[in-house]
C-alpha cells in the first residue's frame, strides 16, 4: 500500500457502511502523514476498510470516498463526477451536481448554474484539490466558468483559508436559469448557500399551482422562488416576509423577471413580528409558505428551535382561509421528521385547526439521499390543507 495507514479500534465498524471516521474511532496513524492526505482506513484485524482524506484537526478527522482498495486519483475523481453527472441526467435547469456523502464524494458539493458551476470545499482535503476537481469537472460536463465558495465555518473547523472567488478566469456576474415555467436570477458569489436554494426546486414548482385564485403568503422568502411560482401559477396576489437586504433585492429583481411585481409586495421584516401583525390584523390566505433557515445548528439548540417552529407554524395557521393550505418545512437536520410532525401537529391544536396532510415533502430529486448516512437528509416539510 502506497498511502498512509490509518487503522481502527476493534469494534468500530460502521466505517463499513458510513463514510466518517472520528478520533475516537481511531487506533493509530501513520507517522507524518499530511493533512489533507489519502489514507487507506483497515480494521483492527488488517483488513482494508477503504480510503479517504485525513484530517487530525477537527473531530471528524476522515472522510470514506471508497470501500474498495482502488486509488483517488485523477480517474477515480473523472468516474466519480461522470457517475454523479449521469445520475441527473434527466434533469434540466439549475442543479447540484455532486452532494457530498451522497454521492460517495464526502466534503465536495458542487451546483451548476448554466454556464457557471460554484465549488465548495467542506473538507481540507477538498480544498487542497480544487483545481484538480475542476479540470476533471470540465473533462466531464464541458467548459465551464468555476467559482469557490467555501463554507466558512466548515473552513474553520478543517483550518483552511475559505475561497470565496472565480478559481482561474472569471465568469458572469449573475445567471438567469429557467425553473419549471418561472426564472430566477442569480448573482454568483452573493446570497446564501451557492446563489439559490436548489434543494427548493422541486417543491416551488409543485407548490405554484396551489395558490390559484387566492392571496399567498411566503415567510422567510429568500428571493421570492414560491411567490413567483405561485403567481405564475394563477395567484392573485403575494407578500413576501424576508430580513435579509440582499435577498429582499433578489425578491425584487426576480417578481420582476416573471413580469408579476405588480401583484406582489416585499416586506423588510422579522417574521415572527410579522406573523403576528397580520393576525392581528385578521389578514387570510389561501396558500401559506414557510420555508425558514435552520433553527437548530446544533444539538443543544433543539429544544428552543421546536419552540421556533411551533410559533411561526401556530401563527400561519390561524392566517389560513378555510380550505387554505400550509407547506411548512425544517431544514434543521437535528429535528426529525417526527419530531417536526408532532410541532406541527400541537400547533394546529393551540389553533384549534384541523389540518388534512396532502403530502410530505423533502429536498429536491438532485440533493439524494442514502438511507446509511441519515444526514443526507435533512429537508422536511408537510403539505396540509385547512378542513373547513
Amino acid at each position: 500500500m502506497t498511502s498512509p495507514i490509518l487503522r481502527l479500534k476493534r469494534g468500530r465498524d460502521h466505517a463499513r457502511v458510513h463514510p466518517w471516521i472520528f478520533k475516537g474511532d481511531v487506533a493509530d496513524v501513520s507517522d507524518g502523514v499530511e493533512s489533507g492526505a489519502a489514507v487507506t482506513v483497515l480494521d483492527s484485524a488488517g483488513r482494508i476498510v477503504g480510503r479517504g482524506l485525513f484530517n487530525p484537526r477537527p473531530a471528524l478527522c476522515c472522510r470514506l470516498l471508497t470501500w474498495a482498495d482502488e486509488a483517488i486519483d485523477a480517474e477515480f475523481w473523472r468516474r466519480r463526477l461522470a457517475a454523479a453527472v449521469e445520475a441527473r441526467s434527466g434533469r434540466a435547469g439549475a442543479m447540484r451536481l455532486v452532494w457530498s456523502e451522497a454521492d460517495t464524494l464526502a466534503g465536495l458539493v458542487i451546483d451548476r448554474y448554466g454556464p457557471v458551476a460554484v465549488l465548495q470545499a467542506v473538507t481540507l482535503g477538498m480544498a487542497r484539490r480544487r483545481a484538480e476537481l475542476a479540470a476533471v469537472l470540465r473533462e466531464v460536463i464541458g467548459d465551464v466558468a468555476v467559482y469557490c465558495a467555501d463554507d466558512p465555518t466548515a473552513a474553520t473547523l478543517e483550518g483552511f483559508e475559505p475561497a470565496a472567488g472565480w478559481l482561474d478566469a472569471p465568469g458572469p456576474p449573475s445567471v438567469v436559469v429557467e425553473e419549471g415555467v418561472g426564472r430566477l436570477l442569480v448573482r454568483i458569489g452573493a446570497g446564501h448557500k451557492t446563489g439559490l436554494y436548489l434543494d427548493q426546486a422541486d417543491n416551488r414548482t409543485r407548490v405554484g399551482a396551489l395558490g390559484a385564485g387566492h392571496a399567498v403568503l411566503d415567510v422567510f422568502a429568500y428571493t421570492a422562488g414560491f411567490a413567483c411560482q405561485a403567481l405564475l401559477g394563477g395567484a392573485t396576489s403575494a407578500v413576501c416576509i424576508e430580513s435579509s437586504k440582499d435577498a429582499l433585492a433578489g425578491a425584487v429583481d426576480n417578481l420582476a423577471l416573471n413580469g408579476v411585481a405588480a401583484r406582489a409586495e416585499v416586506r423588510d421584516a422579522n417574521a415572527f413580528d410579522e406573523l403576528r401583525r397580520l393576525e392581528r390584523a385578521g389578514q387570510r390566505f389561501g396558500l401559506v409558505v414557510l420555508d425558514p433557515p435552520p433553527f437548530a445548528r446544533a444539538r443543544g439548540a433543539l429544544e428552543a428551535a421546536l419552540r421556533g417552529y411551533k410559533e411561526i407554524n401556530l401563527r400561519a395557521i390561524r392566517l389560513l382561509e378555510p380550505g387554505g393550505i400550509l407547506v411548512t418545512f425544517s431544514c434543521s437536520h437535528h429535528v426529525s421528521p417526527d419530531a417536526f410532525e408532532a410541532t406541527v401537529r400541537d400547533a394546529a391544536g393551540d389553533a384549534g385547526v384541523r389540518l388534512r396532510l396532502l403530502a410530505p415533502l423533502t429536498q429536491s430529486a438532485d440533493h439524494p439521499v442514502l438511507l446509511t448516512v441519515p444526514e443526507t437528509r435533512y429537508l422536511k416539510g408537510l403539505m396540509l390543507e385547512k378542513v373547513p
